[in-house]
């Protein structure tokens, strides 16, 4: 987008923030006005079932935007949450409608990101196993952070790994027995939280039938 475009979507933004770790961003129901994109931290967008089970539908990170999905209806379908301190834009949709009607490259920006989350959301339909799940993830994380301007091969998982095993569709104990057999192997190195890519072509091949590479 060109400055003069950039300006004026300059204009709409609102900053919000900080929110703390366990600070919602939305609720599912509440009244849709405004998408998000998060400037620091990191947010979960998640749902819960009829029977009190959560399901995790993704992890969003400094550069991506929230709230998306909610544009087909007056209400936000998932909920969002802080999983660390985080920082946020806030743009009200009615007035972004309006702008991207003046600003084409706005409305192709809006169409993009929401090919991204649509292709994400694909990404773990298949029938693949805990190793290409667990390894399409780590990839996919380090790219994005990349993308980002942050290091790709050291990082740390700000989410808990019962969230991470959730979102992937496996159980807690399968993400960290892989995470422990791709340590011994040498493909990454794991303190806690903090995570370190060791052997990247190997999780690339392992991960690219899930990403499609």
């Amino acid at each position: 987008m060109d400055k003069s475009s950039l300006q004026e979507l300059h204009v709409l933004v609102e900053h919000v923030g900080p929110l703390s770790a366990g600070d919602h961003v939305f609720r599912e129901g509440d009244h849709f006005e405004a998408i998000a994109a998060v400037r620091a931290g990191t947010v979960k967008t998640y749902v819960i079932d009829r029977d009190g089970r959560e399901h995790v539908l993704g992890f969003h990170l400094p550069g991506e935007v929230i709230g998306l999905n909610a544009i087909d209806g007056d209400h936000y379908p998932c909920n969002a949450v802080a999983l660390d301190t985080v920082m946020l834009c806030r743009f009200s949709f009615p007035q972004i409608e309006v702008l991207a009607t003046r600003v084409p490259g706005l409305q192709r920006q809006l169409f993009r990101l929401m090919s991204r989350d649509i292709g994400r959301a694909a990404l773990l339909a298949g029938d693949f196993s805990a190793d290409q799940r667990t390894a399409a993830f780590l990839i996919g994380f380090s790219r994005r952070l990349a993308a980002r301007g942050f290091s790709p091969h050291r990082f740390q998982l700000t989410m808990a790994r019962t969230d991470i095993a959730n979102y992937l569709r496996l159980a807690p104990e399968t993400v960290s027995r892989v995470l422990k057999r791709f340590q011994q192997d040498g493909l990454v190195a794991v303190d806690r939280r903090e995570l370190e890519l060791l052997d990247q072509a190997a999780l690339e091949t392992l991960a690219a039938p899930v990403l499609r590479d």
